[in-house]
């Protein structure tokens, strides 16, 4: 059975480049009808908060990404700390104590003599003696795991065939000075003992994935098939950041950008396909295709967002949005017509309150100096409410036979004296919903 994964770690609300992460895995997983794990990557206790797990909850909620099983790393310490026993008994996990200073004066000695800045294991000729000396000046140093200096090979399901020379790369540390799993031991355990198959995640974490194909082999395991996306960046190329506040999910939620919005542009987004408005997630689980990907940075532009969101609702019926025309205060009798008034003239639906106050309130009248007596003499023909769907057709008939105007110079300065805007609904449509028409002075 296909069976994926999604780790956030609790440190901070998700964004668009984890939702594209969290996408790509869930479809996997749907399509072929395996199984889709949650899983919390919270082995770090100061940074770690409750109120983030159960906001990732609610954004994928909101989604609709259910999981199948919610699983989490600080639940688990036990297991990562039999998988470094067992390494360490194996001579594959050894302690080092450089501090910071210490690594970074290596790494720009070894560069300035050409060389690729990688860890050198001095550690490794450390006496036991030595080491408790260490421990007793410095406190406990970091375990780093020995990897096997050869290369690494793997065909990625998005950047294919993958070869990394692993003596090109430092040992790295999977358990920091203070007791801390990191995530790549962490990660390990878990794909492995979860039974995970299919893992997607972005190209930053290529090096990653080489060093944990060792550790897997390490440990006896086979590592599960690797696809790496392209990261996203901002429309000009820029690096984006998970701290912009508009990337944040709640915060697109907030601007009133649409589940099925969000999520058709990101399950095409950096694909050779189009990307196409879709109607549910059944439709987003049959055209999806990881290997349709390409491994070049992916420009993404929030204000892509909107024109999907409007595409979305105006196919909605009123009882999608009901609870949203309510709020917007229209009362139920008016609630069809409304909505069918503003559904083609909206981004969001935020945009409904601003519609149902120009209907409750009336607008200010937009006026020519050139159009005030026809106005005048139009106010005067247009009869009292209620009006009906009728009525605008009736009465600029009226009008144009009273003042011998048609076309734009009859309807829009009508549009504009009633509306104060020059484009807007059909006015057939808006006119029965005008509670107060202030043009009428």
């Amino acid at each position: 059975m296909t069976t994926t994964r999604f780790a956030p770690s609790p440190t901070g609300y998700i964004h668009v480049g984890n939702l594209r992460t969290a996408l790509m895995n869930y479809l996997i997983a749907r399509k072929s009808g395996g199984t889709f794990i949650l899983r919390i990557d919270d082995t770090d206790p100061e940074r770690s908060k409750e109120e983030y797990v159960d906001a990732i909850k609610q954004d994928l909620e909101w989604l609709g990404l259910h999981w199948d099983r919610v699983e989490r790393q600080s639940e688990r310490l036990d297991r990562y700390a039999d998988a470094a026993d067992k390494l360490r008994q194996m001579g594959r996990f050894y302690e080092a104590f450089e501090t910071p200073t210490e690594l970074d004066l290596k790494r720009k000695k070894q560069l300035n003599m050409g060389k690729p800045p990688v860890y050198d294991r001095a550690a490794l000729d450390l006496t036991e003696a030595q080491k408790d000396a260490l421990r007793v000046e410095r406190g406990n140093g970091v375990w780093r795991f020995k990897l096997d200096q050869q290369r690494i090979e793997w065909t990625d399901g998005i950047l294919g065939d993958i070869s990394i020379d692993a003596a090109s790369v430092s040992d790295p540390v999977l358990i920091r000075g203070d007791g801390q799993v990191l995530y790549t031991l962490a990660s390990v355990v878990d794909d492995t003992d979860m039974g995970v198959t299919d893992v997607v995640r972005g190209a930053d974490h290529v090096t990653n994935t080489a060093t944990q194909i060792q550790i897997m082999a390490a440990l006896g395991f086979d590592h599960p098939r690797f696809a790496h996306h392209s990261l996203l960046t901002g429309p000009q190329g820029e690096a984006l950041s998970k701290r912009l506040g508009t990337l944040a999910l709640r915060d697109l939620r907030e601007q009133g950008v649409q589940p099925m919005a969000l999520l058709s542009l990101m399950a095409r987004l950096g694909s050779a396909d189009p990307v196409e408005m879709r109607g549910d997630m059944a439709e987003l689980i049959e055209g999806f295709d990881v290997t349709r990907f390409g491994a070049a940075p992916t420009k993404f532009d929030v204000q892509d967002l909107f024109p999907l969101t409007a595409r979305y609702l105006q196919g909605l019926p009123l009882s999608s949005v009901a609870d949203a025309v309510a709020a917007a205060g229209v009362p139920s009798d008016l609630a069809e017509a409304f909505w069918s008034m503003a559904r083609e003239n909206i981004t969001t639906l935020n945009d409904l309150e601003g519609w149902w106050i120009l209907c409750r309130d009336g607008a200010e009248p937009l006026i020519e100096d050139e159009d005030r007596a026809f106005i005048a003499e139009a106010m005067a023909l247009l009869p009292e409410g209620p009006f009906d769907g009728g009525t605008w057709s009736a009465w600029t008939q009226a009008v144009k036979e009273a003042t011998g105007r048609k076309g734009k110079s009859l309807f829009m300065p009508l549009r504009k004296a009633l509306t104060g805007m020059e484009r807007g609904p059909e006015m057939a449509t808006l006119l029965p919903l005008l509670q107060v028409i202030r043009a009428r002075g």
